[in-house]
C-alpha cells in the first residue's frame, strides 16, 4: 500500500502565522505538525509516501523531509496549485498510486491510534475511521447501524443522524483515482472526498472502522493548543520518528 500526506493549502485560519510558512510546518510541542501524520503512516508500515504542497511551500518541505531516507522510507513530492478538495489529491497521485491501494491522511491530523492492522487488513473498496464528537455538525458524519455498518455519510449536515465525525483518514483501493475524475465540484468549487465515500457506500464497499484514542485537527487555534497538550501528554511515547 502506498501513502499520501495533503498538505497543501493557504491556512487561513491560522493567519498571520501561516503567512510565512505553511500549516503543517508549525511546531506542534516539540516537532513539526507533519511529524504526526508521517508517524501514522510510517507505523502502519508504509514506505511509499506522496506529500502534497502547495508551490510556495515546497521548498521547505524539502529541506525539513529531504528523500525520506532519514526515516527508512522513500518520498515523492507533487503540487496542488489551488486547494480544490481533498478529493483532487488522488488525481495529482495518479501516477504515484499505478494501481496499488492508497492510504491518505490529512497533514494537520493527529491520532493516538496504531493503524497497522486496519492497514493489513485491508482487501479492497474503502475505509473510514470514526471518531464520537460533541459537534458533529462541523465534520463529515457517517450513521451507522449496531454492526458499524455504513449507512449514510454527509458532509457538515445541519441535523446530523449521529455523532460520527468522519477523520482525516482513508484508505481506498485503486479505484478511487477514477471516482475522483468522475467527481463534480461542490457549490464551494471543491471536489469532496465525502462523494468518494458515497461512490463506495452505493457499491456496498465502505468499512467504518471506530477511533478509539485521541484524534485532533489541528487547523484552527483552539484546535493547535489543544493539540501542543495532546502531544506532549499523550504521543512522545507513541513517535517513531
Amino acid at each position: 500500500m502506498r501513502g499520501i500526506i495533503l498538505s497543501g493549502g493557504s491556512a487561513t485560519r491560522l493567519r498571520p502565522c501561516t503567512k510565512v510558512t505553511s500549516k503543517q510546518l508549525l511546531p506542534v510541542y516539540n516537532r513539526p505538525m507533519i511529524y504526526y501524520p508521517l508517524n501514522t503512516l510510517i507505523k502502519a508500515g508504509i514506505k511509499d509516501i506522496l506529500i502534497i504542497v502547495a508551490p510556495e511551500r515546497a521548498g521547505d518541505y524539502l529541506n525539513l523531509l529531504g528523500s525520506g531516507k532519514e526515516f527508512g522510507v522513500k518520498f515523492t513530492y507533487e503540487i496542488q496549485d489551488k486547494p480544490k478538495g481533498l478529493a483532487e489529491a488522488f488525481i495529482i497521485g495518479e501516477n504515484f498510486i499505478d494501481n496499488e491501494s492508497v492510504a491518505m491522511i490529512l497533514g494537520d491530523n493527529i491520532f493516538e491510534d496504531d493503524f497497522v492492522e486496519a492497514v493489513k487488513s485491508f482487501k479492497g473498496g474503502a475505509k473510514i475511521f470514526a471518531k464520537e464528537v460533541k459537534d458533529p455538525e462541523r465534520f463529515g458524519v457517517v450513521e451507522v447501524n449496531s454492526d458499524w455498518h455504513a449507512l449514510s455519510i454527509e458532509e457538515k449536515p445541519a441535523q446530523p443522524k449521529s455523532n460520527l465525525a468522519v477523520t482525516g483518514f482513508y484508505v481506498f483501493d485503486h479505484r478511487v483515482v477514477e471516482a475522483a475524475k468522475q467527481t463534480q465540484p461542490s457549490a464551494r468549487g471543491e471536489l469532496e472526498i465525502i462523494d468518494l465515500h458515497n461512490y463506495y457506500l452505493r457499491l456496498g464497499e465502505l468499512e467504518v472502522v471506530p477511533v478509539k484514542g485521541g484524534w485532533l485537527d489541528a487547523g484552527t487555534f483552539d484546535s493547535l493548543l489543544a493539540a501542543q497538550i495532546f502531544a506532549k501528554d499523550k504521543m512522545q511515547d507513541k513517535m517513531i520518528i
